[in-house]
């Protein structure tokens, strides 16, 4: 199991009609050491803002806190504007960005705005070769010549940032392999958490992947997309009768997400509040209370403190 610490997010709303709100909690969670915030990125939805215009406006009045694209609609953002994209995000941001990046999906939608349709298949042809492009663009050295499939630059000068992690929201089997192959992290799909049938048959695929092409099969991080209730009691239920994550008291977030770092594995969490308690509040308790409890009990138990409540040592 690796020991590299998780990192913890928020997912916040790109409508609109929510601008001031959205801001006012990032610069929140900003301040209380949160790892990332993520948006979607729907282009065809005119009620949503651009997420990538979003990011760095949002950047831009932040510190600390890095942001994200979940995850990035790759046939509406050809990869060599995404790689300058992001690359020009990290210079201003002194690297606060996270690249999400997806094969595609509704595909009825990317097509009303003029992209050609692609096949499944042919999607993650175009999933894999932008990995390739977009790293071949970034960290200086020579110009790039580039002649796939998909993409075809001649002679372009990569930036001289470095490229940033890089996320996927892969659900099929060959493009959970390409996230094998290349990413740094995986978002299982539908908000399938540790316990999860998708998770357990996912995972495996990613990791021989890995294998197949020489890599450590933990240098692909699991970062969960994760909605949930904040109770301010304890709920008789975490979990519904088909083992989905329903929330909880801030101490049964901490339990629960503890566990999956030091027992499953998990590399991260993004929350996305649901339920009745208003989107603030939710967002600030997980930010102010769980998030710094289950960083402390996922450190003490890592460097060998034991005590009351903890859990078995690695």
């Amino acid at each position: 199991m690796s020991a590299t610490a998780p990192r913890f997010g928020l997912g916040v709303s790109n409508a609109v009609r929510d601008i001031p709100q959205t801001l006012e909690i990032v610069a929140r969670v900003d301040e209380a050491g949160l790892d990332h915030f993520s948006v979607s990125d729907h282009p065809y939805l005119a009620r949503l803002l651009d997420a990538y215009s979003l990011i760095g406006f949002a950047l831009g009045r932040t510190a600390r806190i890095s942001g994200m694209v979940n995850v990035s609609n790759l046939p509406t953002r050809p990869a060599p504007m995404l790689a300058r994209a992001v690359t020009s995000l990290s210079s201003l941001s002194g690297g606060r960005i996270v690249l999400g990046l997806g094969a595609g999906g509704s595909w009825d939608d990317i097509a009303r705005l003029g992209v050609p349709r692609l096949t499944g298949a042919e999607a993650v042809r175009a999933f894999e070769e932008s990995f390739t492009l977009i790293r071949s663009l970034t960290g200086g050295g020579a110009p790039v010549t580039f002649d796939g499939e998909f993409y075809h630059v001649a002679d372009l000068e990569p930036a001289r940032v470095p490229a940033p992690p890089i996320w996927t929201g892969s659900v099929g089997r060959k493009s959970l392999a390409v996230t094998g192959r290349h990413a740094d992290g995986w978002i299982p799909g539908h908000a399938a958490d540790w316990l999860s049938t998708r998770y357990r048959e996912s995972r495996p695929v990613i990791d021989e992947a890995a294998t197949a092409v020489g890599r450590d099969p933990r240098e692909v991080a699991t970062i969960y997309n994760l909605p949930g209730r904040m109770s301010p009691t304890p709920l008789a239920a975490t979990r519904d009768g088909d083992g989905r994550w329903l929330g909880g008291s801030v101490g049964q977030w901490v339990e629960e997400l503890t566990g999956a770092v030091l027992e499953h594995g998990a590399g991260g969490f993004t929350y996305f509040p649901v339920g009745d308690v208003p989107v603030e509040r939710a967002s600030s308790v997980w930010a102010q209370e769980v998030v710094p409890a289950v960083r402390e009990a996922v450190g003490k138990t890592r460097i060998g403190v034991s005590g009351p409540g903890d859990r078995a040592l690695l």
